[in-house]
């Protein structure tokens, strides 16, 4: 992306809006899409002038009359090493690319990952087909699955891509479901949680289900629907003749940090390995001496992570509208965990 400069000017109906609301509108109405993070961003780097002095502060209100200059870098390459991993693709074009992520790949750098991510690998990968993405030339990561939850996501190569799939998903336009194995049974086998998430407040790497956003502010609506798949044996110990486990699906319709992991939870059937929200890799009930049982609590305890696979994408394309839909298998760790429940 080659550097841009935008001059905008308020008028009446702008007075008394904060700065970084009015640039991004502003934007927007001259076909120039931001967010307005990336506003924001651009505002406290002191690329923002009003009257050839930087404006630093994105909350300043603006006033009748004023002309703003915008100045848009051009993109920097990025400071992330490229590393030639593994990657599954599924499908590709200069504007996206559809990845089935392993399980254990962490998708961004961050705290206690700074190589080795899904990020790296894209930027290898991709070369010089990336650009401009929030000013830097990466991938642009839309939405992240868990480290140690397997399967579909989708990622931009471009801002134009990247604000088309933002778009998507802030309207919950985007199809997706999840597999995952709990113990028990839910009851109802079909039904919908909806609830407010946000951070748990004793422990935040963890998330929870909030009462009600007068006492949180930061509580976010969530909404999962379930339906059961399979079930799998017969308890043998507390309740005896429920189910053992079970395989369900989870549909999204919004996708907040940790969504599916903590709705479970706050069903009573956290994801079988969930080493944050479940009861450890152990499955009560279990017949003692029997050799499926046997089998089936080996594999459990080879079984180092929650039992969750993102299955199913579909959206429209941002770029030419056409409609994509993907499937991607279970990976070979979760579908020998169901094989050995479906011997019970």
């Amino acid at each position: 992306m080659t550097a841009q400069t935008h001059t905008l000017t308020t008028d009446d109906d702008d007075r008394g809006t904060r700065l970084d609301r009015w640039l991004t509108q502003a934007l927007q109405a001259r076909g120039a899409e931001f967010t307005r993070s990336r506003i924001q961003a651009l505002i406290t780097d002191g690329h923002v002038r009003l009257n050839e002095g930087p404006v630093l502060a994105p909350s300043t209100k603006v006033k009748t009359g004023q002309t703003y200059c915008v100045a848009i870098p051009a993109a920097m390459p990025t400071t992330i090493a490229a590393q030639p991993l593994p990657l599954d693709v599924v499908f590709e074009d200069e504007h996206l690319i559809v990845i089935n992520k392993a399980p254990g790949l962490v998708v961004h750098p961050g705290a206690g990952n700074s190589d080795g991510t899904l990020v790296n690998a894209l930027i290898a990968h991709c070369g010089d087909s990336l650009s401009g993405i929030g000013g830097v030339a990466r991938p642009g990561i839309v939405h992240r699955i868990d480290k140690d939850t397997s399967g579909l996501l989708v990622v931009a190569k471009h801002d134009e891509a990247h604000l088309g799939l933002a778009a998507l998903f802030a309207e919950h336009d985007i199809e997706r479901a999840y597999l995952a194995v709990i113990p028990g049974a839910l009851r109802p086998g079909v039904g919908t949680v909806e609830t407010l998430l946000g951070r748990n407040s004793r422990d935040r790497k963890k998330m929870a289900v909030i009462g009600d956003t007068e006492t949180r502010p930061d509580a976010r609506h969530a909404i999962t629907h379930y339906r059961t798949l399979e079930t799998y044996g017969r308890d043998r110990g507390r309740m005896p003749g429920e189910p053992l486990a079970s395989l369900i699906e989870c549909r999204l319709e919004t996708g907040r940090t940790h969504q599916i992991r903590v709705h479970m939870h706050h069903l009573g059937a956290p994801l079988l390995g969930d080493p944050v929200y479940g009861r450890g890799p152990g499955l009560a009930g279990l017949k003692p001496g029997d050799d499926a049982a046997d089998a089936a609590r080996k594999t459990l305890r080879q079984f180092k992570r929650q039992a969750l696979h993102a299955r199913d994408l579909g959206f429209v394309h941002p770029i030419s509208k056409e409609a994509l839909a993907f499937c991607a298998p279970l990976p070979k760790d979760m579908q020998r965990l169901i094989d050995a429940l479906g011997t019970l």
